[in-house]
């Protein structure tokens, strides 16, 4: 199964929401099935955000199995977990264009291709994903704070000092699970490479 009919499946499988049949729809007509997930770190190639998507669902399903059982549906609903993996990164749809750069390799120039990033809405990282979405789907709170927070101690805001982040990891726990979902997927399950 390729990654697009996998992610479809998981969707299908757990979302039922108002809207939801839209957002696919603009999803198909975006670039989000072939996009990277970036441009020279993880998952940086054709379709890269797509599968980095269903990995973070993996690990986030994961840990949530880990830290409150089989039952774990009853903390937060397969849709909301689904949701909130799935979509976390809509902020990168039709923000990577493909072009070439000189590189030197032994010595010599050579181009070779990569992805420049190219953002025509720049909202944000978590909280333009937030915004996205919502033209879609209500989101609950929880969902729209664990988008938004998803990049933790690497989001803007944090580094000047807020501690925003902290407050909402503290009362959502939920949150600061999707943001170590995310991290390990990204460190774990990816590279430049793959």
């Amino acid at each position: 199964m390729d990654a697009k009919d996998e992610f479809l499946e998981i969707f299908y499988e757990n979302v039922d929401r108002d809207g939801a049949d839209k957002l696919i729809e603009w999803l198909e007509k975006s670039d989000f099935f072939v996009a990277p997930a970036s441009g020279r770190r993880h998952s940086s190639y054709r379709g890269g955000l797509c599968q980095h998507s269903i990995n973070v669902y993996k690990r986030f399903v994961k840990l949530l199995e880990g830290e409150y059982g089989e039952n774990w549906g009853k903390k937060i609903s397969p849709e909301s977990a689904t949701i909130i993996s799935l979509f976390h990164d809509i902020c990168k749809v039709d923000t990577y264009v493909e072009d070439v750069r000189n590189v030197k390799v032994d010595g010599k120039w050579e181009q070779k291709p990569y992805f420049r990033y190219e953002d025509s809405l720049p909202y944000g990282h978590g909280e333009k994903s937030v915004y996205m979405l919502s033209a879609f789907i209500k989101l609950t709170r929880e969902e729209a704070l664990a988008i938004n927070w998803h990049m933790g101690e690497y989001d803007a805001r944090v580094k000047n000092g807020s501690y925003m982040m902290a407050e909402v990891f503290y009362r959502y726990p939920i949150c600061f699970l999707f943001h170590v979902a995310d991290l390990t997927a990204t460190y774990l399950d990816e590279t430049c490479e793959n």
